[in-house]
């Protein structure tokens, strides 16, 4: 699994929803987006890339809503 394309993908989607006025709501979206549209197998090459990087590359607000919903996105 390519991680930089991961972590494009992960950016684009964090921007679309850091237009949200409401940042709680944004970041559970995202979160929500990622548990419902991501194969498994994408979401655990990506949070193994959080893991090894401490997020490298990636932006606040896509690192903020895995951090917060770490559980939900193992799953």
């Amino acid at each position: 699994m390519n991680t930089e394309h991961l972590v494009k993908m992960a950016n684009q989607i964090g921007s679309f929803f850091s237009t949200m006025p409401d940042r709680d709501q944004a970041i559970a979206d995202l979160a929500t987006h990622l548990k419902r549209f991501w194969e498994p197998r994408m979401r655990k090459a990506f949070l193994e890339h959080i893991e090894k990087t401490q997020g490298e590359g990636l932006d606040a607000i896509v690192l903020e809503a895995v951090n917060r919903h770490m559980q939900q996105l193992a799953v």
